[in-house]
């Protein structure tokens, strides 16, 4: 799985190029985001954005969307990058050609995916038809949890030498309105507006 960025998605699974066109504008044209800011201007927020705590890769900021697949609505995890790409530590390393992550929220573990376009990265564990999408437990886990680390193995390592996690980014996940944010995007999945509504994780309805 290619590093470099390209024209198109260039992932484990084909996913459609201009899935995330209509919406990256607006998200480029945001001020800085120091916690959670939601869309504003709109009843029914689609994206809330953050910046890394920490990160040693050239992530400018993360965000939360609500994506439209094949048979449903639901949310994914994207990386906007800080230059032209590719994914990449600050400190100069060879790449390799089948990056990995995972996903650690408050001390549990996470396998995720990789998917790539242009300027934008998409962190996925399941898809609805070609759309990359967050499962319910990683949701239920961002909703209460308070730290998300992000671990990448991107450089090539050593002949014979174990796969590693080499670099990472942080987010604090209570940051500006927390968890709320989180809840309200799953109302933009099932199209109920929960801004002010309680919430609880699927485990418990």
């Amino acid at each position: 799985m290619p590093v470099a960025s390209a024209g198109r998605w260039r992932v484990a699974r084909l996913v459609a190029a201009g899935a995330l066109a209509w919406w990256a504008a607006p998200v480029a044209a945001s001020e800085p985001a120091t916690g959670w800011e939601l869309e504003t201007g709109v009843d029914a927020p689609s994206y809330a954005i953050i910046d890394p705590e920490s990160t040693d890769l050239n992530i400018d900021s993360v965000v939360l969307s609500c994506e439209q697949g094949a048979g449903r609505r639901g949310l994914q995890l994207r990386l906007y990058l800080s230059n032209a790409g590719p994914l990449a530590p600050r400190v100069e390393h060879e790449l390799k050609k089948d990056p990995a992550v995972e996903i650690a929220i408050d001390g549990a573990s996470f396998a995720a995916e990789l998917f790539f376009a242009d300027d934008v990265v998409v962190i996925a564990d399941t898809a609805d038809g070609s759309m990359p999408m967050l499962s319910e437990r990683i949701l239920d886990a961002l909703q209460t949890g308070r730290r998300m680390e992000l671990r990448f193995d991107l450089a090539e390592e050593a002949d014979n030498a174990a796969p590693l996690f080499e670099s990472s980014a942080v987010i604090d996940l209570q940051a500006g309105p927390g968890g709320g944010a989180i809840a309200t995007l799953r109302g933009c999945v099932d199209g109920t507006n929960v801004r002010s509504a309680g919430w609880l994780p699927s485990s418990a309805r």
